[in-house]
């Protein structure tokens, strides 16, 4: 049994717990310490600061040893630090992105080593598909974009920008009003978590379907059975290679937007 809870089913045809047949079942946590009172410390909670751990050390290790002739460790780490301070940080916020950047560099290391989860054999769960941590993450953006703003141009200042564009005449603020608040301050959040758990759960979903279709129709005497099973894991094998780009896709979407709500909350002119 792999972290994902997924079940063999034994001989007798009963599954060994009601794990066994995989599906959206599949993406509950299970507790590291049962019966001992803290449920809430499962194996998703245990990827997520596994995660963190990672980050670290693995930005660490990048930063140290740096010469005037990069080798290929520094290479990498610059090539991947240069597109996020000049393809995100710089192009999206401007000559006040240096103060940002730290947070969103770690956001999007954060962000795809999480994903990349769903693909490491002894994991095989991306930690995004709990909606929780997505909300989590997108709440960090909510308060820093917000935050930001506030800092720049004061509370008053900052709500009468994120919910008044300039040139809407009177008649028009009764219905502008409220809908400029709920777009930045409610729908904003709500959608960037939605879209990172929506893409990973769906993802995932599809990998258990496959994976474990396949092995269960490879069981089977019919060879048509087995033929569907080879072509099922022959399938998965492409899933997962597309889930890969799904991973780095999303990481770098949700950073993005992230930069783009904070340039929205400090920019000079809405």
């Amino acid at each position: 049994m792999g972290l994902l809870g997924l079940v063999i089913p034994m001989e007798g045809g009963e599954a060994e717990d009601s794990h066994w047949p995989p599906g959206v079942h599949s993406f509950d946590g299970r507790p590291l310490f049962p019966g001992a009172g803290v449920d809430w410390i499962n194996n998703h909670l245990f990827q997520a600061v596994l995660g963190a751990v990672i980050v670290i050390g693995v930005w660490i290790w990048l930063a140290n040893g740096h010469k005037l002739v990069p080798g290929k460790k520094q290479f990498a780490g610059e090539q991947i630090y240069n597109v996020l301070r000049n393809g995100i940080a710089r192009d999206i916020l401007g000559h006040e992105y240096r103060k940002f950047l730290p947070y969103l560099v770690a956001l999007f290391s954060f962000i795809l080593v999480n994903n990349l989860f769903g693909q490491f054999f002894l994991l095989m769960f991306p930690t995004f598909s709990k909606v929780g941590y997505a909300y989590a993450l997108a709440m960090l953006t909510f308060i820093l974009y917000n935050a930001a703003g506030i800092a720049k141009w004061g509370v008053f200042g900052y709500l009468k920008r994120m919910t008044l564009p300039e040139g809407v005449p009177p008649a028009l603020w009764v219905i502008i009003i409220p809908l400029e608040f709920a777009s930045n301050f409610i729908v904003r959040p709500i959608t960037l978590a939605l879209r990172l758990f929506a893409n990973l759960f769906a993802g995932h979903l599809v990998v258990v379907v496959f994976v474990m279709g396949g092995a269960l129709l490879l069981e089977q005497a019919s060879i048509g059975y087995k033929l569907a099973g080879g072509v099922a894991l022959l399938m998965s094998g492409a899933i997962f290679a597309l889930e890969i780009f799904v991973a780095v896709l999303q990481a770098y979407i949700f950073t993005v937007l992230s930069a783009q709500y904070i340039a929205s909350s400090i920019a000079e002119e809405h």
